[in-house]
């Protein structure tokens, strides 16, 4: 919140304030004028009155403020705002009894339930008012002439909120001209002064026949499944389809920025997975007034994962990443949120430097360790496979050698479902990385491993290469139109990392239920429609054919029967039997044996082998590719297709 919104907020609330004082004094001193003055019925003791008076302004005030009466705003507001309003006062006015009961001030019912009664009918009735007069000053029929006309998808409380923002706001640039609603009790009735209309495959084509330039979806509780539904189905008519929703509360959002905002659907939207629900505040208090360090924190779950961590108030955080730049950025982002409040320290250095490691450890000595350093891009590796096991292996090797050796409480190394049956050097490289981890299982420090999928936006993802191409106009370029992947955005991906991480007890691999696979072919004609462009007229879709050590799905995580559950549904523990640590030092002797014979070369095929031995469930991509068909996973993403969700 800027400074000038915060001043704006501010004053708002005061004078609200100040306006309800006003109307209790008027009430109290109109009762009192009544019953001394015109009646004559009853005199009162000056000193005694002023006190009951002031009881029950404490009380009505207080519960108002418990009850957040002063955070609403009220030309945007409903009949729960009001009735949120009679209640506190009316609970404020039995609070107040109660007090002058106990107190020995009691000067009558009616005093009070009169003086409560005006006061709220006479805030009630300034909040109408200021509602009505706003539509009034804010309607001009000549200022619609140039708005852009849009249907409204859902004639519920947050349609109708959005459509008189829409019709009173001279800043706005829409016009609402009518509802659509799947509720057939709602067809034919009027919401905000505009019709409603039944949903069905009929309103395509009404739709086109209107002056109808852009549809607004506003429902509440929508998932991804849902959304995508709505989104595909209204953009038939060649609209352009947005999203009205509310944002999720935080304790530093305006109430202006709670009311909801209307955007762009975004590809998050469409992703057949239903919204995780994190509740992280148990988790967080773990790591209050701890130090905690982050390799690869300038990466993007590293990055994230500093964010979450910087919520939870620690003692101290220490990013740590071999690449300066993006070190840099998450430091002045945490600066710029922070200030002095949060005790960060940027280091540059390498994972695979274990001087430079011991200097940080020795420095900070750190109490929580997420290690999310590596090299994780599949062909790249496939290349450069001694490169991939130097810093992959050896560099989490290094990492857990220095946590033990400090005294660490928790280290939680961050891998990914593609160390499962792995068919390249990257994969191959992170399953080696758990078994350096899961060994570790009889020292002070607890050591977890948390795998999960692919992570939407991450660098190098195919995201931001889809989205580059098409602002260049394409083509958009796919592997194989068969090949699908599972997906999680970062933030949850990373909150998830941050309860698990207060879970891990033991040498724990952690799996992240990913929710249902996604056709990478869907996700780029998605993001070509988002973009208000039509896959295979406006902008190509080409097949390049899959890259080395590329399989056309990735193996569900879900689906093993040795997976425990945790108190977190979307958090399971695979009981997966470690290695010793001999049994694991002796893997790593050959790896590095192998890494020293292909000092002098390119070729990765001396490090591939090795990692063939060393990795049982290494396997060959061709092979697995020829079974894909049968594969649980593309049966999944093929039901998924064949039954789409009905509108």
């Amino acid at each position: 919140m800027s400074v000038k919104q915060f001043r704006m907020e501010k004053s708002r609330k005061i004078i609200l304030i100040l306006f309800d004082i006003l109307c209790f004094v008027i009430a109290d001193a109109f009762y009192l004028w009544t019953t001394t003055f015109v009646d004559r019925h009853q005199t009162y003791e000056i000193g005694p009155y002023l006190i009951t008076s002031m009881i029950l302004f404490l009380s009505m005030f207080g519960i108002r403020m418990l009850f957040s009466v002063y955070f609403n705003i009220w030309r945007y507001t409903n009949t729960t705002a009001y009735l949120k309003m009679v209640i506190s006062d009316g609970l404020g006015c039995i609070l107040g009894l109660i007090l002058i009961r106990v107190l020995g001030y009691y000067t009558g019912v009616w005093h009070f339930t009169v003086v409560a009664s005006l006061t709220a009918l006479a805030t009630l009735a300034s909040r109408f008012a200021y509602r009505q007069l706003y539509k009034y000053l804010n309607k001009s029929e000549e200022n619609d002439m140039h708005k852009i006309p849009v249907a409204i998808v859902g004639a519920g409380q947050m349609g109708a909120l959005l459509a008189e923002e829409l019709l009173y706001n001279k800043k706005s640039n829409y016009k609402p001209v009518f509802f659509i609603d799947r509720d057939p009790a709602k067809a034919g009735s009027r919401v905000a002064g505009l019709k409603v209309y039944r949903e069905g495959e009929h309103m395509l084509d009404f739709i086109k026949n209107q002056s109808v330039s852009e549809i607004f979806i506003a429902l509440t509780g929508l998932d991804s499944e849902q959304a995508s539904a709505l989104y595909n189905f209204y953009s038939q008519t060649s609209c352009k389809v947005k999203l009205y929703d509310t944002p999720v509360r935080d304790v530093e959002d305006t109430a202006e920025a709670k009311r909801g905002k209307l955007r762009e659907f975004r590809i998050e939207d469409l992703l057949f997975r239903k919204s995780l629900k994190i509740n992280n505040k148990e988790s967080f208090a773990y790591y209050k007034d701890k130090t905690v360090l982050v390799t690869g924190g300038g990466g993007s779950i590293g990055s994230e994962l500093c964010r979450q961590i910087a919520k939870c108030k620690p003692r101290q955080l220490i990013i740590f990443d071999i690449y300066e730049n993006n070190a840099y950025d998450i430091q002045q982002e945490l600066i710029r949120k922070y200030g002095e409040k949060l005790n960060l320290a940027v280091e540059i250095g390498s994972v695979r430097d274990r001087i430079r490691l011991e200097a940080i450890f020795a420095c900070y000595k750190p109490n929580i360790v997420f290690h999310a350093a590596a090299h994780k891009h599949v062909p790249l590796m496939e290349h450069s496979g001694c490169e991939a096991i130097k810093n992959n292996v050896m560099g989490t090797y290094n990492t857990a050698d220095m946590a033990e050796k400090y005294g660490v409480e928790k280290f939680i190394l961050i891998s990914t479902d593609k160390a499962v049956n792995p068919t390249n050097i990257m994969g191959a490289t992170k399953r080696m990385c758990e078994m350096v981890v899961q060994c570790r299982n009889n020292g002070k420090t607890n050591f977890a491993a948390v795998r999960f999928g692919n992570v939407l936006g991450s660098n190098g993802s195919v995201i931001p290469l889809f989205r580059r191409q098409i602002e260049n106009g394409g083509p958009v370029t796919i592997t194989d139109k068969r090949i699908i992947r599972y997906f999680m955005t970062i933030p949850e991906a990373s909150q998830l990392v941050i309860q698990a991480g207060a879970m891990a007890k033991k040498g724990e691999l952690f799996v992240l239920d990913m929710g249902k696979p996604v056709r990478i072919y869907d996700l780029a004609v998605n993001m070509i429609r988002l973009s208000g462009l039509e896959p295979d007229v406006d902008i190509k879709i080409e097949e390049i054919g899959l890259r080395p050590g590329e399989k056309l799905y990735e193996e569900l995580l879900m689906k093993t029967e040795t997976l425990t559950k945790t108190d977190n549904d979307m958090i399971f523990v695979e009981k997966d039997t470690p290695l010793t640590r001999a049994q694991v030092q002796e893997k790593i002797d050959i790896l590095m044996a192998a890494v020293k014979e292909s000092e002098n070369e390119i070729d990765a095929a001396k490090v591939k082998a090795a990692l063939h031995k060393v990795v049982p469930t290494f396997k060959d991509p061709s092979k697995v590719n020829k079974k894909a068909e049968n594969a649980e996973e593309m049966k999944d993403v093929n039901r998924v297709a064949e039954d789409p969700v009905t509108v």
